[in-house]
């Protein structure tokens, strides 16, 4: 656990080296994807958030718009246009193939782009939570914080036959995930889902779900799931993990214990800490997580 917490504190400083190199280096393919737009996301989509931003808004009202799956509350929305997507996955090809150094989302997925580092932090995925999802999870979790989701950990993994084929079980460290299915061609690799991770039962049951190109799932971060095997092609996904300082300030979801911070750049695991003026600073990771 000690080497966990080193290996954890030093990729802190090493992800802020590569993202000033990238940033210095990396020639962008497809420059307009990195500032989010009206036009890259789905018309459904935003008929979905204009009625989650109107007055009468609430729960039963938006269940019309979406997909509901089982008693988990996993639901299926549509997120980004086809166009978007190709694009996007295009420009993320394009990033793979060059030559500057790339951190990994995580020690489960070993092919993907985290997308801080590659600069669209800042201009896509914050716009995104802020403006867009964040209306959409106040009526779906408010009770895991989905009405003040101030922060997010954002990348993109990749499934293919020669590479990652799948994901075993796991939860995240996040309040809320979003998980959009990006492309390419594939068959198989559906999504499956259990309990919810701090209410587990004798017999866990799953629900398996389909991932549709250019929609999202919604689902709790501590929710137990993974990715079956994909049989043919290649897939691409876009993974939100959105926090809410309130919600992890008071028990780090990844270790059920009063959060122990060290300082980290950006949004960090999502805590804050209070500062002298009382302005709180999503910069913070839980050192035991």
């Amino acid at each position: 656990i000690e080497a966990e917490v080193q290996r954890r504190k030093q990729s802190i400083h090493q992800s802020v080296e590569r993202k000033t190199i990238i940033s210095k280096r990396y020639k962008r393919k497809h420059p307009e994807v990195y500032t989010l737009q009206d036009s890259f996301l789905a018309p459904a989509f935003l008929e979905i958030v204009r009625y989650c931003t109107s007055p009468a808004a609430h729960l039963h009202g938006l269940l019309r718009y979406i997909e509901s799956f089982s008693d988990k509350r996993i639901y299926r929305l549509p997120v980004f246009t086809e166009e978007f997507c190709q694009a996007f996955v295009d420009e993320l090809e394009n990033f793979e193939q060059s030559d500057v150094p790339k951190g990994r989302p995580n020690t489960m997925n070993n092919y993907g782009v985290l997308l801080n580092e590659l600069g669209m932090d800042e201009t896509l995925i914050t716009p995104l939570r802020e403006k867009y999802l964040r209306p959409i999870t106040a009526l779906l979790y408010p009770d895991v914080g989905g009405a003040c989701l101030d922060s997010h950990r954002a990348f993109v993994v990749k499934y293919s036959l020669h590479q990652d084929l799948d994901l075993s079980s796991h939860y995240d460290n996040a309040e809320v995930t979003l998980n959009v299915s990006l492309g390419k061609d594939f068959t198989e690799g559906n999504l499956y889902f259990g309990d919810f991770h701090r209410d587990p039962t004798p017999v866990p049951k799953y629900v398996e779900i389909e991932h549709v190109g250019a929609q999202g799932l919604f689902h709790r971060g501590g929710q137990i799931h993974g990715a079956l095997p994909i049989a043919s092609g290649e897939r691409w996904n876009l993974i939100v993990w959105m926090r809410s300082s309130a919600v992890r300030n008071q028990l780090c979801p990844m270790c059920n214990k009063k959060p122990q911070l060290v300082e980290a750049e950006g949004f960090g695991d999502g805590f804050t800490e209070t500062l002298e003026d009382n302005v709180p600073e999503t910069v913070n990771v839980c050192s035991l997580g």
